[in-house]
Formats: structure tokens, sequence, C-alpha cells
């Protein structure tokens, strides 16, 4: 099924980018709806954002704040307003427009479910968490159902991404490379992640499959331990050892980086049923496939890093 035209809202991030040139590159119009001048539509310009909108037959929102940061009330503010406003004011755009054989595909977290060590959490047996970022996530979704659109509708439950020159890649790869890639915590968390690639064929995947909606997870099946994980990453690097981050050292470092240390202590085991019931093939389904292309595009020496 081809997409003559898409609309990407948050182009300017790390998914968003891979997404935009993977739609271009299979021959789509790509839009995007942003905060800067390069974008098609500005986010204080309904009108604009409409015109974009008319005529596309997929849309995909990204934007929002980056959640790796102090979660003061001001961030807390921004981390929830970035989320719920812009979503909101696609649903009225839609609304205008009427596009009634377009696919909303919204960002959403697979933080929305609740700490697990027991069993993987999927889109229909998973208990939904609690805390700040589960209510974020919570509140990101009901503006997605609740809206006035017309359309079929997707919240896509992403894990921590991977990828060369972005997303969490980066921070482990300091880590590792500065000799601290050990175990974080008791390193029994779980870590459910998946590669930037296949966040993007996860899209084109569910728009050629109009029969799936609702929430979608998107995790690669190859989930581990947070020990095994920095293991592999070290070994990626060419690192034999790394010091262990005990919690106490993880919570004094989150304060001195201005980041929340529940981003790497919680325990997320989240499983990909939709996905794999409708026949998605992961490019990269085990971490050894997802690193080994990561190491091979990395640059040497640190990383940049934006603080929180």
């Amino acid at each position: 099924m081809s997409i003559p035209l898409a609309v990407v809202a948050g182009a300017s991030g790390f998914v968003g980018q891979h997404v935009v040139e993977a739609l271009r590159r299979q021959g789509s119009e790509v839009r995007t709806i942003g905060r800067g001048s390069v974008a098609d539509a500005t986010w204080d310009d309904p009108g604009a954002i409409e015109q974009v909108l008319a005529g596309a037959d997929l849309l995909v929102n990204l934007a929002g704040r980056s959640v790796s940061c102090r979660y003061g009330r001001r961030n807390a503010d921004e981390i929830l307003r970035s989320r719920i406003g812009t979503t909101a004011a696609l649903g009225r755009a839609l609304a205008n427009v009427g596009s009634p054989d377009l696919l909303w595909i919204n960002a959403s977290t697979g933080t929305i479910y609740r700490d697990a060590r027991d069993r993987p959490m999927g889109e229909v047996d998973g208990d939904i968490g609690s805390g700040f970022s589960v209510e974020v996530a919570r509140a990101w979704e009901r503006e997605l159902w609740d809206a006035p659109a017309d359309v079929r509708r997707i919240a896509l439950r992403m894990t921590i991404v991977l990828g060369a020159g972005g997303g969490a890649m980066s921070p482990l790869i300091n880590l590792a490379r500065i000799g601290f890639g050990g175990a974080m915590g008791d390193g029994g968390q779980k870590v459910s992640w998946v590669h930037v690639d296949d966040v993007v064929g996860a899209i084109l995947h569910l728009h050629r499959h109009p029969e799936i909606s609702g929430p979608v997870n998107v995790v690669a099946p190859d989930v581990v331990t947070n020990a095994e994980l920095m293991a592999q990453v070290r070994g990626s690097m060419g690192r034999r050892v790394g010091l262990p981050e005990p919690r106490w050292l993880l919570e004094a470092g989150a304060r001195i980086i201005r980041t929340e240390a529940e981003l790497v202590l919680k325990s997320r085991w989240v499983a990909a049923d939709v996905l794999h019931e409708s026949g998605y093939e992961f490019s990269h389904p085990t971490l050894a496939s997802a690193l080994a292309e990561i190491a091979g595009r990395a640059p040497r020496g640190l990383l940049p890093v934006a603080l929180g």
C-alpha cells in the first residue's frame, strides 16, 4: 500500500528524521509540522496545519519534550503540555479537514506499563503502572482516543530507541568508553528496546494493515536485563569490564546531569504482540544485531549528549 502523502509532526527529532528519510526514500511526499521555520506548518497556526493535513494518507506525530530531565514543576508541565497540546491540535485539524482514509499514528511509550520482572506486558494483558511518567502516557493516549476525528488511530508505545547518532545509545556508549559500563542498580531490571530502523519499519507495516488500530507496542523480541545490556554494549565497544553503578550513585549522578534515575532503574518488560501476530519481521531482532550496526557507525571518542 503506497503512501503518496505523509505528514510528520516532530520531524526534527531523532526518530522523526529517520521516519522522514524513509518515507521520502520510498517516494512519498512528506510535509512537516513543528516549531522551526523549516516546517511546513507551525503549532501556532491552525489554518496551516489543516492545509498540510489536507489529502494526507498518513500522519505520524512524534512531537513532545524529552523526558530526560528533572521532573520539577516547570519541566513536568512542559512534558505534559508538549504532548497533550500537539495531539489536541492535530485532532481539531483532522476534524475540520475530514480525512476518513488517513491513518493517525501518535507517539506513546512502553513506560505506560508497570514495573515488571515477572512477565511481559502485551497490549491486551499488560498492567498499566503508576507515577508521573505513566500519568503523562495515559493523558497523551486519552487525548488521541478522545479527539473528534473520524480516522483510524494507533498509539505507538515505543520502548527505548537505539540507533547511531542519537536516541538512548550515546550515553550508553560514553559510559562504556570511560569505564562505567557495568550493571545499573541491581542489574536485574528488564530493558525493552528497539532499533530505530524497526520503529520506521513498524510504522510502514501498520499503514499496510488497515485492520490494526489501538495501542501497539514497538519492542524487539530480545528483551534483556540491564546487566546483559551493559555487557553487550561494552563488548560492542571493545571494553571487557565496566564499573557497576549502584542505585545511590545513579541517583546522585542523575541530579548532576539533570535527569531522573527512574529512566534506567524501572523494569520495562514489554511484548510486541500486535506486531508479531500481524506478521512483522524485525530488521534487528537481537540486541547483538542492533549493537553491531550501531558500533559500525559510531565515531570515536565521547559522543555529545543533551543534558536535561
